[in-house]
């Protein structure tokens, strides 16, 4: 029987690192430090310099970095935040969290992050006063042209970089760079993933950051002095600290090998029912290799006939998700909704052999 090609192994991704694992892991088990330790710092600061940012605080999970980054920035009950609806409610859940609205904007539908031209078709008939730039799927969003809207318009940036770690834009300016700070999440499948939870925000402000190192800790200024509403214990603790530690130096060769993949399906898969992404350069890191077909059913029917897993990100627009009842049943994002209809992702991780690429491509082109 032949063995089914997954969407992702993590199992093939831990395991050449597992002594290595092991001994960061016996290290904070001697040292007596758990919690807002050595490691911690340590990353932070090796995460900060990664990214080419002055500041990086962490947290416990990606979808807090989304929520304290954005009340780090402002973000309160009576604010409007613009958010696009493609991508699994993170940045929409972090919104409502922080007592504000969100303002859905379309996408562009060959990238699929948020579409400047959208964007500024929203800023120009009301108040943003801020907006989450997802960089999703692993693709640097149009930041030059959505920097410069935020300049006309005067909201605030915050970039969502969970799916991101490493993109680039053509001068070497990673993701996380541009805004006025940005998230990542550490989850396990992510890019640069933990074994467990994990997340940070990067900022090169020094106020936000000091904000946000108080968020994370009940938003104390001292101990058990209070300071600031919308505190919580969040924190990324010592032993995933000491594991992402490990895992940096290896997420470019990571991410090139990613890449690589993508870049064989997107010149190689040649059917009229499959439009595939354009080839890419460093602003695509591949955290997710998505394709587009009319028939979504069927094309996965016949990849799991073939042997090959496939998943679907996203299915449900965000302003179609059943919390809202009817409050958007007004809204129609062409590109948005035409996307969710028709997305479906396939294996893309650093360890695929070429073989398994090889796979991939036939049966989609025997399909």
């Amino acid at each position: 029987m032949t063995t089914t090609v997954p969407v992702n192994a993590l199992d093939r991704h831990i395991a050449p690192l597992a002594s290595r694992l092991e001994q960061a892991a016996a290290e904070v088990i001697a040292s007596g430090y758990y919690v807002l330790g050595p490691n911690v710092k340590a990353f932070e600061k090796e995460f900060a310099d990664w990214c080419g940012v002055a500041n990086c605080v962490t947290v416990a999970n990606g979808t807090e970095a989304l929520e304290l980054g954005l009340r780090s920035l402002g973000i309160r009950e009576g604010k409007t935040v613009a958010v696009v609806g493609n991508a699994a409610m993170y940045g929409t859940t972090a919104v409502l969290a922080c007592g504000a609205s969100p303002v859905f904007v379309d996408i562009h539908p060959v990238t699929s992050t948020m579409d400047p031209k959208a964007l500024e078709a929203a800023a120009a008939t009301q108040r943003i006063d801020a907006v989450i730039v997802t960089h999703l799927y692993g693709r640097l969003a149009d930041m030059q042209a959505i920097m410069a809207l935020a300049s006309k318009y005067g909201f605030t940036v915050f970039e969502d970089c969970a799916q991101a770690h490493g993109a680039r834009d053509a001068s070497g300016r990673k993701a996380g760079s541009f805004g006025s700070a940005a998230s990542f999440s550490f989850y396990p499948t992510k890019n640069l993933g933990a074994l467990g939870d994990g997340g940070a925000i990067v900022t090169n402000d020094t106020t936000t950051a000091d904000t946000l190192s108080k968020l994370r800790q009940y938003g104390w200024n001292g101990k058990y002095r209070n300071e600031l509403q919308g505190g919580r214990n969040s924190r990324l603790d010592e032993m995933q600290a000491a594991f992402l530690r490990v895992m940096l130096p290896l997420l470019d060769d990571w991410n090139a090998r990613r890449r690589e993949i993508a870049n064989r399906y997107s010149n190689e898969i040649r059917h009229d029912r499959i439009t595939v992404p354009p080839a890419s350069g460093d602003d695509f890191v591949a955290h997710l290799y998505v394709v587009r077909t009319v028939d979504r059913e069927g094309l996965q029917k016949h990849l799991a006939a073939a042997g090959i897993a496939s998943d679907v990100h996203y299915p449900v627009p965000d302003y179609r998700q059943p919390l809202f009842g009817n409050r958007y049943s007004g809204i129609t994002l062409a590109a948005t909704d035409a996307a969710c209809a028709s997305v479906v992702t396939l294996p893309c991780f650093p360890e695929l052999t070429d073989e398994e690429v090889t796979r991939v491509i036939e049966a989609c082109n025997r399909w």
